[in-house]
């Protein structure tokens, strides 16, 4: 008997060693929110899934909410630790307590194991679980240094969409999964644009490292279409598309509508006829139409490795992106290419962010007396001043400051002008780099920012540009209008209102030219 027991107990190792659908089917129980330890009874598309994570090294997962994917993944870290020796195993999640969870769930597995397939333990705690065998699962919060450890046999990145700072945690991977890691990053979608959706796409295209595998909610064999249209219920239809779905373009907190940034990229993006400079960054869709208005709106970075300037050239009728330029340049260099490029576009209105650094490219363009630079007045009434050399002398200048000031009370403003533009479709955007950074522009705590890890030099320098654009030339031009509508009002009645001095101090006439009509009657 004895004997007979002993093999069945060895034929069930290999079993369990050699499949870990079978082993955690057979052997692994899960904490039910209501019905308590119950078995894992894995589903069709959970078995597929832990397939894929055999037999691939680099697994993402695009899934729908409550799949238990979670659990599976814990399952499958419980399977190489238990079967094999020295396997290092790290949970990255947006926060340390959503990583403990995971460990939590290899733990509950571990602790109900049969005697001959559990690991005697040497740590044991709620970050930490290690084996005798040099096997362990450990769970840290998300940062840069998160992933710079030991080599790792098993990444998992758990909701990786949300976790902050994940593009330097991928790359500070790299090293450690050198000696043949392998790694899953599961998620729900959360916006487009992002380290998540980048790999995603391209994993879909059978591009870069990465496995695909999709799970919409219609996997699960226990929801049905009526269950789907509870959730719209429930989180709304944005969130359910987001959350059940898989939808990435309902995704997130995007301040500009990602179907429309698509639909732009589709439908208007192309590569530029002339790329300039060095580093090629300055991008030319259109040479300069001496026909055409344009203004160029940039934005100043410090030159450094962590930091960006960038302007782009608007034709001034049409809204058309003509040229475009985000690269790392110092702020002489910069004031010296605008005066250029805006020279070369007509001798555009240049207007340029006066925060921080930007005076020192400011500066530039005022020593090179360069004659259309945009000034702000202090009052929020924007004014464009031709001619800034000869005028900045004058007494009402001195409430002007040169560039424009992004303050607290603007930015919302050109935020707002921004979102409307492109809600409208008013634009033509050119450019694939200014939609990559619109598509990772989005709200964080109700402050529309790049998410952590992006920029946003090119929103931000457009955004400036579309808010002058359409307020101070607008009311520039809406004055000039108005001016030439009363002269032209006053030549067709071919006459001007007069005083006659000869005849009563206090007698109006209108002067036709021909005889005067006393207007006195007005006053009566």
């Amino acid at each position: 008997m004895a004997e007979q027991i002993k093999e069945v107990i060895k034929q069930e190792y290999t079993k369990c060693a050699q499949d870990p659908a079978y082993f955690m089917k057979k052997y692994c129980m899960i904490q039910h929110p209501i019905r308590g330890k119950i078995p894992f009874e894995l589903y069709d598309f959970q078995e597929k899934s832990v397939k894929e994570f055999k037999d691939n090294r680099f697994n993402i997962i695009l899934k729908s909410r409550q799949l238990g994917i979670s659990t599976l993944t814990a399952g499958y870290s419980l399977w190489m630790m238990t079967f094999f020796q020295d396997k290092n195993i790290l949970v990255i999640a947006t926060k340390q307590e959503v990583a403990k969870n995971l460990v939590t769930k290899v733990r509950v597995m571990h602790a109900n194991l049969p005697s001959w397939l559990k690991q005697r333990c040497v740590e044991d705690n709620k970050l930490n679980l290690r084996y005798m065998n040099g096997s362990q699962i450990k769970a840290v919060s998300s940062g840069p240094e998160a992933a710079r450890s030991e080599a790792l046999s098993l990444l998992i990145l758990d909701e990786a969409a949300f976790i902050d700072k994940i593009d330097d945690i991928w790359t500070a991977s790299q090293q450690t999964l050198t000696t043949g890691g392998s790694c899953i990053a599961l998620s729900t979608p959360n916006g487009v644009g992002n380290w998540f959706h980048k790999n995603w796409i391209e994993a879909e295209e059978a591009r870069g490292m990465f496995n695909p595998i999709r799970l919409h909610w219609s996997v699960h064999p226990d929801r049905d279409q009526e269950w789907r249209d509870e959730q719209d219920t429930l989180l709304g239809p944005s969130s359910a598309a987001q959350e059940c779905d898989c939808d990435f373009l309902t995704s997130g907190t995007g301040v500009i509508d990602p179907i429309i940034l698509e639909k732009m990229r589709k439908d208007l993006c192309t590569e530029p006829v002339e790329k300039r400079g060095v580093d090629a960054n300055m991008w030319v869709w259109e040479q300069p139409n001496y026909n055409k208005d344009y203004i160029v709106c940039a934005d100043v970075g410090r030159g450094d490795s962590a930091d960006y300037s960038a302007f782009h050239v608007i034709e001034l009728e049409t809204l058309t992106q003509v040229a475009e330029y985000k690269g790392r340049i110092n702020t002489k260099d910069f004031g010296n290419m605008l005066v250029s490029v805006a020279t070369e576009y007509n001798d555009a209105l240049l207007i340029v962010e006066n925060n921080n650094i930007g005076w020192a490219t400011i500066q530039q363009i005022i020593d090179r007396d360069y004659p259309n630079l945009f000034y702000t007045s202090k009052d929020l009434q924007y004014v464009d001043v031709q001619h800034q050399v000869t005028n900045k002398h004058y007494r009402e200048e001195k409430k002007m400051v040169a560039g424009f000031s992004t303050t607290s009370k603007t930015r919302p403003l050109i935020i707002s002008k921004l979102e409307e533009f492109f809600r409208e479709e008013s634009v033509v955007v050119r450019s694939n780099r200014l939609i990559d950074e619109l598509l990772t522009f989005v709200y964080i705590n109700n402050r529309a920012q790049a998410m952590t890890g992006y920029n946003d030099d090119l929103v931000m320098s457009f955004a400036i540009g579309l808010w002058v654009r359409d307020t101070a030339l607008r009311l520039r031009t809406q004055g000039v209008e108005l001016t030439k509508k009363t002269l032209s009002k006053m030549m067709d009645n071919e006459g001007l209102y007069t005083q006659d001095d000869i005849q009563r101090n206090d007698s109006w006439d209108w002067d036709t030219g021909k005889e005067k009509e006393s207007l006195e009657w007005l006053l009566k």
